[in-house]
């Protein structure tokens, strides 16, 4: 599973479901209470259908469909598809903005998330910022090495104590090189 922390804003909507897009609607939120954005949230725990971003890196033909939209090409939402949110819970609550904790299982996009919720709430919604704070047994609390402690010593200490998390059979998976059938690391 992964976890995040994002802030929402109501009342716009851009074209990414996020901060970078141009905006492409604008509503009103005054009247959603907190209570409102809590009953809200109920709806989204579980096993959910969700509509993945235009800009996102779904491909069509080969290509991410972000490339494709950054060009100006025309592209079709892919079909909703389900999706697992594991907890998901409202931390703060100064309107416009709102901050979730969100604990999800793969192929899940948060922006999506929050533009369905200011729908269901009949306004608009779209994601400010966006953190994540946990991935499999990873958390950036616990195993975030932070820029006073980049010495050979704690990176050494930091990477023993990642690597006793990860099962004992790595996974043989090959990276990518950028020559097609050519592979760089085994790991």
């Amino acid at each position: 599973s992964q976890k995040y922390t994002a802030i929402g804003l109501l009342g716009k909507a851009t074209d990414t479901l996020d901060a970078t897009g141009k905006v492409t609607e604008e509503k009103p939120y005054d009247q959603i209470t907190k209570g409102d954005l809590e009953n809200v949230l109920q709806k989204f725990i579980g096993e959910i259908m969700q509509v993945p971003p235009l800009y996102s890196a779904l491909k069509k033909d080969g290509e991410r469909l972000s490339t494709l939209m950054k060009r100006g090409e025309a592209v079709e939402a892919k079909p909703a598809r389900p999706v697992r949110v594991y907890s998901l819970s409202l931390q703060q609550f100064q309107p416009p903005l709102f901050t979730l904790d969100v604990e999800c299982g793969g192929g899940f996009y948060v922006r999506s998330l929050v533009s369905d919720i200011g729908k269901e709430l009949s306004t608009c919604a779209t994601m400010q910022e966006l953190t994540r704070t946990k991935q499999g047994p990873f958390t950036l609390e616990e195993h975030a090495l932070y820029e006073d402690k980049w010495t050979i010593d704690e990176i050494a200490r930091s990477l023993e104590h990642c690597m006793s998390l990860l099962s004992e059979e790595p996974s043989h998976k090959k990276l990518k090189t950028g020559h097609p059938g050519e592979t760089a690391v085994s790991c």
